[in-house]
């Protein structure tokens, strides 16, 4: 037998815009591998992910008033938050000191096995929308949401000029758009 609680997005924006404790605790149950993902393809470290993904469920209490599902879905604001947050953590000048200083051994691209990271994307169905994506678009997003690079960044790995960057990433949000049916 289960004790998990189901609620559908409304009911569970509608408990959390009135302080209930125990939507947040479904609200964390439910997306917290999805977005420690995203925040770990940001800065590629544990200790400094659980950090980041703990400064952004404090941020979504925080803000809970501004979230308008007229402009979106909830995971699309909290994938918001999560990414800005981990892109604002690597900018930072305490991040950028404490690299310095990191051990050779850690691995860059280390997941804890702990997180599950991929069930709940592949679980809304991102990485399958994704997919149908041209390549060209898909490697604009994927630089430039899941890794946080800027658009200048973006332009520089990928080799292409900054028009050209902004340009694809407009035309692969107005394809997922229409994939999704938003």
């Amino acid at each position: 037998m289960s004790n998990k609680i189901t609620i559908d997005e409304p009911s569970l924006v509608s408990r959390l815009k009135e302080r209930d404790k125990v939507a947040f605790e479904l609200l964390y149950d439910r997306y917290s591998s999805a977005l420690y993902g995203v925040i770990m393809k940001v800065v590629n470290q544990d200790e400094i992910a659980e950090e980041v993904l703990q400064d952004v469920f404090i941020k979504i209490w925080n803000n809970l008033d501004s979230y308008d599902m007229l402009k979106g879905r909830l995971f699309t604001w909290l994938l918001n938050i999560a990414r800005n947050t981990a892109i604002d953590k690597i900018r930072s000048k305490d991040f950028r000191n404490n690299s310095n200083i990191q051990s050779i051994d850690k691995s860059v691209y280390e997941v804890n096995n702990n997180w599950q990271t991929t069930i709940e994307v592949d679980h809304i169905g991102l990485k399958e929308t994704l997919m149908k994506l041209k390549d060209t678009h898909r490697a604009v997003l994927d630089l430039v949401y899941f890794k946080g690079y800027t658009h200048e960044e973006t332009a520089e790995e990928l080799q292409l000029p900054l028009g050209t960057v902004k340009t694809r990433i407009r035309s692969a949000i107005i394809q997922l758009r229409e994939l999704l049916g938003t």
